[in-house]
């Protein structure tokens, strides 16, 4: 099965949240109420060197998932 890069997902249980799944390397959920990221790898040294420089794009291109998600839904 192909996934989406990004995948939106909500719950009852957490009314104030919206989440954006990250699907590739690096796997994360980041929850856009307040930016909270939930990485889903684990990672050694020298990976959280590369890592700290990939994950601000990746946030970035999350936030801007959503917008487009949001708008899609707007003009339909």
């Amino acid at each position: 099965m192909e996934l989406p890069k990004f995948i939106l997902g909500d719950n009852t249980d957490f009314p104030e949240s919206i989440f954006v799944i990250h699907t590739e390397f690096p796997r994360f959920i980041i929850d856009l109420k307040d930016d909270e990221v939930e990485w889903l790898e684990d990672f050694d040294k020298e990976d959280e060197k590369e890592l700290s420089s990939e994950a601000e794009g990746l946030i970035t291109q999350a936030n801007e998932f959503y917008d487009r998600e949001v708008n899609r839904y707007e003009e339909g």
